[in-house]
């Protein structure tokens, strides 16, 4: 059995839930849960991912990158 809990929250944070809702009677307690399941990462970024992000950052700011136009030709691909 679910536990019930009283939560204050910001009337304009409960507009927003009531705009987030699917249908028209959907409990706050289903929208929550929709929004938790999607802010959570079953798929963190791992260590080598974080790495590979931050070398082609640098790449960016380095100015070291290519218009789609440049890879298509480097790569032989035709429109």
């Amino acid at each position: 059995m679910a536990a019930t809990t009283t939560i204050c929250i910001d009337p304009n944070i409960k507009s927003k839930l009531d705009d987030l809702k699917a249908y028209k009677n959907e409990s706050y307690n289903s929208v929550v849960e929709r929004l938790i399941k999607m802010a959570y990462d079953e798929e963190p970024l791992t260590d080598e991912d974080i790495k590979g992000i931050e070398e082609s950052l640098e790449d960016i700011k380095a100015g070291r990158v290519y218009s789609e136009e440049e890879a298509k030709r480097m790569m032989s691909i035709e429109d």
